[in-house]
């Protein structure tokens, strides 16, 4: 088990456990593992009485997306634990102590799991009580480097009137990394199935003791209908679709906890899922898809002006911090911060309301039907190298049309509006091409990443249109408050010249875009 520095909240501790498990009949004997190397001896055997009461969702919503939410007493960690699965196939534990509730779930363990819950109430399961006997292997020096626990469970499940009913009795071993290895695990892992140990046949405790009554499928797991085929157009669409709505879900613990980057992650994730939907329309019922883009525009609007506002605070900083001292004049940083830490700050308590609304979790609900159950429309069952590069060629001939606009463009102010829009256009042309790279290979990721090039160069430039309106607010404000405001207008002068040089860099990038070798993919 690796110690984090991650804390979500005051006396929570988070840990990644890197853990195996196995099925042992009962009077199971270790065999001997002092004779693997880099384990110098076996601890003498330590036994706990362990009694485990887990939390869920009458229809098991935690379980069902591999979290398990638990209050424990006995042993060595007593208290509650959080286990959230990884993208790695291992888990991270959140603890808290066991404290005086015992049916209320602590409010620290209860939000990262919101996405999960939607306003569904937890309730007890399951209650696991286990007779545990602790095996460490230590070093020459006498640290553990792997535990061993041989576990005898009795499971219950809630009953009428308050009781319980035993379901099932078994004996397990889970084998936890401490202070060694993986090569280490697994040497220790080969000698229990030497052993006679087997793999266990349920990923955990719980799984085992709700048996038949876990859905069979995990949530957010993509269903292929029939008809559509493996290498199909409707089959590419889904993997995509459903990596974004799984990444969406993912950021959203991370943003409740105003984890660095988690709003701009959860962001581009919604706008993926939105960009998805709009290319790739013909494949699918719109009016099923049409009310989810628009409900993903207003959830990418919720969470807008808070990234809006983490992005100028942190590029003025360090633009001030570029300047020579003699050119900052007065308090210009401590303007610059508690002006848009106070904007951030209403700005993600904004977002933080929308992701507690029922109109939040009508959308994740309204996503995952929509993994489980694509409305495909025919063109779906064509073949995918003959119908999406069709389909991302249309993003670029949207973008291309927006580019000949602005160069006709005279007025300053529009100008500007368009290349905004013809930003958006290349960022969805872009993702797009991103899209469908796992299928139609080199050619799209080349592609995307011109497209992102343009993308960014115009980015930088929509920054700028944004900073600039930003320091003319802070000059009235220092103004005001009767303060020198040369800084800002130097500051203004440096963002116009950058807005300029971002043009320069839209044009070289554009004509890279455009070479005609880069298209030819999309010709199918």
């Amino acid at each position: 088990m690796t110690m984090s520095n991650t804390v979500t909240t005051p006396g929570a501790l988070v840990v990644t456990e890197i853990e195996r498990k196995f099925d042992v009949r009962a009077g199971f004997r270790l065999p001997d593992l002092a004779g693997i190397e880099g384990v110098a001896r076996v601890s003498e055997p330590r036994e706990h009485d362990l009694d485990a009461t887990y939390f869920d969702t009458e229809d098991l919503r935690l379980a069902t997306n591999k979290v398990t939410l638990r209050r424990r007493t006995g042993g060595d960690d007593a208290g509650w634990h959080l286990k959230l699965p990884r993208t790695d196939g291992e888990r991270d534990e959140v603890r808290l102590p066991l404290g005086r509730a015992v049916t209320a779930v602590p409010p620290a363990l209860r939000t990262p799991v919101t996405v999960h819950l939607r306003g569904a109430r937890l309730g007890p399961v399951v209650r696991l009580a286990t007779s545990r006997i602790v095996h460490h292997l230590l070093d020459d020096e006498g640290a553990p480097l792997v535990e061993i626990a041989q576990d005898t469970v009795v499971a219950s499940r809630p009953g009428p009137a308050a009781r319980s009913e035993t379901v099932e009795e078994w004996t397990e071993l889970e084998v936890e990394l401490v202070g060694g290895d993986r090569p280490l695990l697994d040497a220790v892992c080969a000698r229990l199935v030497a052993a006679g140990a087997e793999p266990s046949r349920s990923p955990s405790k719980l799984a085992r003791a709700l048996g038949d009554r876990l859905p069979s499928r995990a949530a957010g797991r993509p269903v292929r209908p029939d008809g559509i085929g493996k290498n199909s157009a409707g089959a590419v669409l889904l993997r995509h679709l459903a990596e974004q709505v799984s990444r969406l879900k993912s950021y959203d613990p991370a943003v409740r906890a105003d984890e660095d980057d988690a709003v701009h992650q959860m962001r581009v994730a919604t706008r993926r899922l939105r960009g998805a939907l709009a290319t790739f329309r013909p494949l699918l019922d719109r009016e099923v898809t049409d009310p989810v883009r628009q409900e993903l525009r207003w959830l990418g609007g919720a969470l807008g002006d808070a990234r809006d506002a983490e992005v100028v605070r942190d590029h003025l900083r360090g633009l001030v911090d570029d300047q020579p001292s003699g050119l900052v004049l007065g308090p210009v940083v401590e303007r610059i911060t508690t002006s848009l830490d106070a904007r951030y700050r209403t700005a993600h308590a904004k977002a933080l309301r929308g992701l507690g609304s029922p109109r939040y979790f009508a959308l994740l609900d309204s996503l995952d039907a929509l993994v489980a159950a694509p409305p495909f429309a025919p063109d779906a069952a064509g073949r995918a190298d003959a119908v999406l590069p069709r389909l991302v060629a249309r993003t670029f001939t949207r973008t291309r049309d927006l580019v000949e606009q602005a160069g006709k463009e005279q007025d300053p102010h529009r100008h500007d509006e368009l290349l905004h829009e013809i930003r958006k256009a290349a960022k969805r042309a872009r993702y797009a091409g991103e899209s469908v790279a796992p299928f139609c290979g080199r050619p799209a990721r080349t592609w995307a990443r011109r497209m992102e090039a343009v993308q960014e160069a115009l980015g930088a430039h929509q920054d700028t249109v944004v900073i600039r309106e930003e320091l003319l607010a802070l000059t009235a404000q220092a103004h005001d408050a009767g303060e020198n405001a040369f800084t800002y207008g130097r500051l203004h002068h440096l963002e116009e010249m950058r807005a300029a040089d971002t043009e320069g860099l839209f044009g070289e990038a554009w004509a890279e875009a455009t070479r005609k070798r880069l298209h030819r993919w999309l010709l199918g």
